[in-house]
């Protein structure tokens, strides 16, 4: 039975707080130090204690750090909105807010998607190592000529097993042959120039 008097029972303690949201007592404690969040008064021991809506405000400080914000943008948002002169222009300025962090999400999501393939990619790859058909060191693996099912060792992997400066297998480099640059970098004398060096 709880020794706090009745008029604290809908109340929960900082330690509750921070269990019930996965979050630590020190950051419930940040978020008041950023006026973030507020205890509604404490108990005769001392201890913080907080409306139950403050498990709500604690998840939307997560969403808020989900899109990008930091706790001083927090701060600024609420005092930003409840410093507004008239509703419709707080409104109006939230609802531009919201539409540039969607944008802002979308363009997250497609960048996700692209990792997701990469990743997708280089698992598939690499599960065909899982029986090597000629096992050997590691610096085997860069000159391995097991069929993996694919032309060329996806991006993640091959970052990993091609050594630097040296050409992905299986695929166009857009690399020029040292003998090419010497000959396209080589003086050519033409006889209708009068002897003057022509260069590429």
């Amino acid at each position: 039975m709880s020794s706090e008097p009745i008029g604290y029972a809908h109340l929960i303690r900082v330690g509750d707080l921070a269990r019930q949201t996965g979050k630590t007592v020190r950051a419930i404690h940040l978020y008041e130090e950023q006026g973030l969040l507020a205890p509604a008064t404490r108990s005769s021991g001392g201890f913080r204690l907080y409306q139950s809506s403050a498990i709500e405000r604690v998840r939307w400080i997560d969403l808020l750090h989900g899109l990008g914000f930091s706790l001083h943008e927090m701060r600024e948002l609420i005092a930003g909105w409840w410093g507004s002169g008239l509703g419709p222009e707080a409104m109006a300025s939230l609802r531009s807010l919201f539409a540039r962090k969607l944008e802002e999400t979308r363009e997250t999501i497609v960048k996700h998607q692209q990792l997701e393939r990469e990743l997708t990619e280089g698992l598939r790859y690499l599960e065909t190592c899982r029986v090597c058909a000629t096992p050997a060191a590691v610096t085997g693996c860069a000159s391995c000529q097991q069929d993996h099912g694919m032309k060329a060792e996806p991006a993640l992997v091959a970052g990993i097993i091609t050594p630097p400066g040296t050409a992905r297998r299986g695929r166009g480099t857009g690399f020029v042959a040292v003998n090419e640059i010497r000959s396209a970098s080589r003086v050519r004398t033409s006889p209708a120039s009068d002897g003057k060096e022509e260069r590429r």
